[in-house]
């Protein structure tokens, strides 16, 4: 699965297709550095006492934000061709960030444009990090409901293998970090009752779903497979699903990179 082939199925999904490609292509052409890994076994006893990896102070000095490719993309991004209303909020954030100067304050006006732009950075920042923690940390130590690189809540999931020993998997809508959970229950409010959860099925769209839970009415956009992460966990290529979820009273808990109109 391709995403030119999902959005041939998906053409209401091509104008976010098209901001996030400018985004990515921009992102590439600037080269940020990569984080370097760090020692895990400094970290070992945060991780025990689940501390996201982020969180800890005995690796914060190590993996500093790379504040200068983020300022960087924001205008390569208001100096390029880009769609009009896109491209006058990347202008204005420009403007604004370069109105603060020094003084080290967030941007007020288009913070989850910020925040978005932030994180396609940080992305490739953390690259080697996330990679290295994938295979350095033991999952079972782990099997809770919030990302172990970041900190944030999942913004989907992934069913792999076949009963009996299947797994469920969780993804993080920023960092990118997929880790192992229980393979029932409420990743928001931890019920284990197998029959407070239930499921939105979605016409026409073999492999996707939605999981909610009955009690806190927390829900999970679900990839029933495999072979297609990089297209299916995307979180933007999903949308959809979170439109559908939201019109049955479902609450959305992770916070979403892409903001969904009233």
């Amino acid at each position: 699965m391709t995403n030119g082939v999902w959005l041939t199925k998906h053409p209401h999904l091509q104008p976010v297709a098209d901001v996030h490609a400018r985004v990515e292509d921009a992102a590439a052409e600037i080269c940020v550095r990569m984080a370097p890994v760090p020692d895990f076994a400094e970290y070992a006893s945060d991780f025990h006492a689940g501390v996201p990896l982020l969180h800890s102070w005995k690796l914060s000095a190590n993996l500093l934000p790379p504040e200068a490719d983020v300022l960087t993309l924001i205008r390569t991004l208001a100096s390029s061709s880009l769609p009009a209303t896109f491209a006058q909020q990347c202008r204005n954030l420009k403007a604004e960030i370069d109105s603060i100067g020094a003084r080290d304050q967030l941007p007020l006006t288009h913070i989850g444009l910020f925040r978005y732009l932030g994180w396609a950075v940080l992305v490739r920042y953390l690259v080697p990090v996330v990679s290295a923690f994938d295979a350095w940390r033991n999952e079972e130590r782990w099997l809770r409901n919030y990302c172990p690189t970041c900190g944030e809540p999942p913004a989907m999931a992934q069913l792999i293998g076949k009963d009996p020993g299947r797994l469920r998997k969780l993804a993080c809508g920023r960092c990118k970090t997929r880790w192992r959970y229980r393979r029932t229950g409420c990743p928001f409010c931890d019920v284990q009752d197998d029959h407070r959860l239930a499921v939105v099925a979605v016409e026409g769209e073999a492999g996707l779903r939605i999981d909610y839970c009955e009690r806190c009415d927390g829900y999970l956009k679900t990839y029933d497979g495999e072979g297609s992460e990089s297209v299916l966990l995307a979180d933007w290529t999903s949308l959809h699903l979170d439109i559908i979820a939201r019109e049955r009273g479902l609450k959305r808990m992770a916070a979403s990179l892409y903001h969904l109109d009233a």
